[in-house]
């Protein structure tokens, strides 16, 4: 395996840019998500890694090895990167048994039937897949499918292995079980792995570290952990997790306290930076009680399941999000108490 690194990585189609000066290292064994809405670039700089297309700026390096260079127009082609790539459609051949599918990657290299025989049978029970290797994939399941993809994929021992959206064509509890499949199966290579969604559950669920894209560019790169604790800007605040952003003034420190006002109210805040502007308010900030800092309308109620989502709005008429045990009726008023938030600078 080997770390993959993007030095001021740009494409543009026409005049439209799809990625911006993009510099970031996926270091070697790491598994890393790419996240963001639809048209950030994260499938884009997928296919840039994969040779599937060309920067029109910057460097590309797999391990020591240069693969694509703006400046100079080198470009190692895709089948020459050993990069595995596990599509959204599955991309089988519906003629060919699951194992002719894993193998087919070794036959075009020419390699001999036992060697072919060996791999196949190491990928099949790496994905445990090797009572289905004489089936058609019509006679599979979208997961069964899903993992004779990763299992040709990895069949090539690939120096990394890239997925695009692998889980999208697929039912909910299908998905969970087949993002355990995809940890497992990072935990038991080591595989460098990047892995492209839009769903946040499915990268805080899996990735070691994820990398929040919007409009061409990295925003914060960091673990699921800070991501959703410590964002550093709005678009990451209100992207990750449930939560609102408020605006706060008279931000004040000591050797041992922040304070700033927010909502109308004084309180402790955490934060790094000498002049925060916004807080980053998760539910478990807000705790509901009577005799709470602030007073808040309940706007509209969602049953999650064992627990209510309560739309709010403050006397200052910002947005909230809190959760409780307890169904409150849409116009009632309720106290909230507020454990320290995050806060940020706005830019």
């Amino acid at each position: 395996m080997a770390e993959l690194t993007l030095s001021r990585v740009a494409k543009h189609f026409g005049d439209a840019p799809a990625l911006r000066s993009v510099t970031t290292t996926v270091r070697d064994g790491e598994f890393l998500a790419l996240l963001g809405p639809s048209g950030c670039g994260k499938s884009t700089l997928l296919r840039l890694l994969a040779g599937f297309d060309q920067p029109t700026a910057g460097e590309i390096r797999i391990g020591p090895r240069e693969v694509a260079n703006a400046a100079t127009g080198s470009h190692v082609p895709p089948e020459a990167r050993n990069i595995g790539f596990v599509f959204q459609s599955y991309a089988l051949w519906p003629h060919m048994s699951v194992r002719r599918n894993v193998g087919y990657p070794l036959e075009i290299r020419g390699l001999s039937k036992a060697d072919r025989a060996a791999r196949i049978d190491a990928a099949l029970t790496a994905t445990a897949l090797t009572p289905y290797g004489d089936r058609m994939p019509s006679d599979l399941s979208g997961g069964q499918r899903q993992r004779v993809a990763l299992a040709r994929c990895l069949v090539s021992d690939p120096t990394a292995v890239l997925l695009d959206e692998p889980l999208a064509n697929l039912d909910v509890a299908l998905r969970a079980s087949m993002q355990g499949v995809f940890s497992d199966f990072h935990q038991r290579t080591g595989a460098t792995m990047v892995y492209v969604t839009h769903d946040q559950a499915e990268a805080m669920a899996m990735a070691d570290r994820i990398a929040v894209m919007n409009a061409g560019e990295i925003v914060q790169l960091d673990t699921p952990e800070a991501l959703y604790a410590r964002p550093r800007s709005r678009f990451v605040a209100e992207f990750i997790g449930e939560g609102s952003v408020v605006p706060l003034s008279g931000h004040s420190q000591s050797d041992t306290t922040c304070e700033a006002t927010l909502l109308g109210t004084r309180l402790r805040v955490e934060t790094d930076t000498q002049s925060p502007a916004l807080a980053c308010l998760r539910p478990e900030n807000l705790i509901i009680a009577e005799t709470g800092d602030i007073r808040a309308r309940v706007e509209r109620v969602t049953y999650l399941g064992g627990r209510y989502r309560l739309d709010l709005v403050a006397a200052t008429g910002d947005a909230l999000v809190a959760q409780s045990k307890t169904r409150y009726a849409p116009g009632s008023q309720i106290g909230l108490a507020l454990s320290p938030p995050w806060a940020f600078a706005a830019a």
